[in-house]
């Protein structure tokens, strides 16, 4: 099981992503778009990944907002979703 510091990393992870894709979870969870348990289940999600590195190199390697998670994301079609795609 994940420990403290697999959860913060894959939090950050998820809020990254989900920002890079023009998605602003706070806002959605605001609009009532995304509840609080559904945020777990994306971060718990993450931390089933067993390559966060990926990801890590691929957001840091994008400039502003794109328009797509990478179809590895165990997240992509909750991002999606919520950007209204």
């Amino acid at each position: 099981m994940p420990g403290a510091k697999d959860f913060k990393r894959h939090a950050g992870l998820v809020d990254s992503m989900a920002t890079t894709v023009g998605v602003d979870l706070e806002e959605q969870m605001m609009r009532g778009r995304l509840s609080f348990a559904a945020l777990e289940d994306a971060v718990l999600a993450c931390t089933g990944c067993h390559k966060p590195g990926d990801c890590e190199h691929w957001l840091a390697t994008r400039d502003g907002t794109v328009a797509a998670a990478p179809s590895y994301c165990r997240n992509a079609d909750l991002f999606r979703q919520l950007s209204g795609g």
